[in-house]
C-alpha cells in the first residue's frame, strides 16, 4: 500500500486521494477505483514520477470545475489528420477518455463543430487570453506560404502567433516534429522548432513524433504537463525520454536473431522465411529509437513488425526523405545500416 505522511504525522493512503465525487464520475465511465489506481501506478512509473504525486495530481486535475479546464489549441498544417484520428479513436484505457474530457480543445479543424468566422473568433479569443497548451499537427511549408492558407492567413503566421502566448508547444506526429513527408515534397515542409527558431520565438517544443502520433505518448505527455506544470525530460531530439531514445526497435525485435545470423527475408511467399529479418526489404529498425515493440499499437494488439510490415523509423528526424524507397534496402539509411552490420560482423569474426 502506498502511504504518504502529512504534516503532523497523519498517514494518508493513495486510496484516500479519490473523493466520492471523483469515484462517481469514474463509475459513470465504467472505471473502477482499482483500474484507476492501476493506470496511475503504471503511468507514473513510465513518467518517472512518484506514484502518490502522480495519482494526487491526476485526481486534482480531474476534480477541477469544467469551466476551469486547461485550454488547448490544436492547429493543423500540412498533414493528413491522422494524429487527430489516432487520438480521438483511443478506447483503452478508458481513463484516457476521462482525461480528454477534462481539457478544453477549443480549436481543431477536424473535430470542432464550429466553422468560418465563429471558429476563427474562438481561436482569436483564446490566443488573446493566453495560457493554453498548443498542439501542432503537420508541417509548415517553407517553399511558399501560399501552399497552406487558412482563416485568412498563412499557416506559418498562425503557428507563430499561437506559440507566443502558449504555456507549452507539443509538435505531434512526424510532420510537425521534423517535417516528415511534406519535407520531401515541393512545399519543403518545416518542423515546428525550425519555424519558431526562424521567427526568434523562444518556446520549448516537445516533439512527439511517429506517424501518426501514438495516443499513449500524447496523453502521457499532457498528463505530465498537467500534473507537474513543466515539460518532461527530453532526449537529444526533443522527444519525451520516457518514450524515446534508449533502446532501438532492432534490439527488441523478435526477428533480431535472424539479423545476427544473416537470415534475411527475400521471398514473401516462402513459409520458411516468414520470421526472418526484414532488413533487405527495407526495415529501418536498427536506427529507430521508439518503444513500439513494448507499447505496441491499436490498444496494444500489434505493431508494424508483428503484422508483417517494416519499421520505417517514423519517429526519427530521417523520416521520410532519408528512408525512401520504403520497401527495398536502397535508401541512404538502409545502406548505412548494412555497412555498419558488415563492420561489426568483421570485428566479431576477427576478435
Amino acid at each position: 500500500m502506498n502511504v504518504h505522511h502529512l504534516e503532523g504525522g497523519e498517514a494518508m493512503t493513495q486510496e484516500d486521494i479519490l473523493s466520492k465525487k471523483l469515484e462517481r464520475e469514474l463509475e459513470l465511465h465504467g472505471i473502477s477505483r482499482r483500474d484507476f489506481l492501476k493506470y496511475c501506478a503504471t503511468t507514473a512509473a513510465v513518467l518517472g514520477i512518484s506514484e502518490f504525486e502522480f495519482t494526487s495530481g491526476v485526481a486534482h486535475a480531474l476534480e477541477k470545475p469544467t469551466s476551469g479546464k486547461p485550454a488547448v489549441l490544436w492547429i493543423e498544417g500540412q498533414a493528413c489528420a491522422g494524429c487527430t484520428i489516432a487520438l480521438t479513436q483511443v478506447s483503452y484505457p478508458p481513463i484516457a477518455s476521462v482525461i480528454l474530457d477534462k481539457i478544453s480543445i477549443r480549436y481543431d479543424h477536424t473535430i470542432m463543430a464550429a466553422a468560418g468566422h465563429l471558429a476563427e473568433k474562438v481561436y482569436e479569443d483564446t490566443v488573446k487570453q493566453g495560457g493554453y497548451i498548443l498542439i501542432v499537427e503537420g508541417a509548415t511549408p517553407a517553399a511558399d506560404d501560399r501552399f497552406h492558407m487558412g482563416g485568412g492567413m498563412p499557416f506559418r503566421k498562425r503557428l507563430e502567433e499561437s506559440a507566443k502566448n502558449s504555456t507549452a508547444v507539443l509538435a505531434v506526429g512526424a510532420c510537425s516534429a521534423y517535417g516528415g513527408i511534406p519535407r520531401a515534397c515541393p512545399t519543403k515542409g518545416m518542423s515546428v522548432s525550425d519555424v519558431l527558431k526562424k521567427a526568434s520565438i523562444n518556446k520549448p517544443v516537445i516533439n512527439i513524433s511517429t506517424c501518426p502520433v501514438h495516443p499513449d505518448h500524447l496523453i502521457g505527455t499532457i498528463l505530465y504537463v498537467l500534473v507537474t506544470g513543466k515539460p518532461p525530460e527530453l532526449d537529444s531530439k526533443g522527444r519525451p525520454a520516457m518514450y524515446f531514445g534508449e533502446v532501438s526497435m532492432h534490439d527488441n525485435c523478435r526477428r533480431r536473431a535472424h539479423f545476427d545470423a544473416g537470415e534475411f527475408l527475400k521471398d514473401w511467399n516462402d513459409p520458411k522465411q516468414k520470421n526472418w529479418c526484414l532488413f533487405e526489404k527495407g526495415c529501418k529498425g536498427p536506427v529507430s529509437y521508439i518503444d513500439c515493440t513494448v507499447r505496441r499499437w491499436n490498444d496494444g494488439i500489434s505493431f508494424c513488425l508483428d503484422c508483417g510490415g517494416l519499421c520505417q523509423a517514423c519517429g526519427e528526424p530521417i523520416f521520410y526523405d532519408k528512408v525512401t524507397p520504403l520497401y527495398t534496402a536502397e535508401s541512404e539509411t538502409s545502406k548505412k545500416i548494412f555497412a555498419k552490420r558488415q563492420t561489426e560482423h568483421l570485428k566479431r569474426k576477427n576478435s
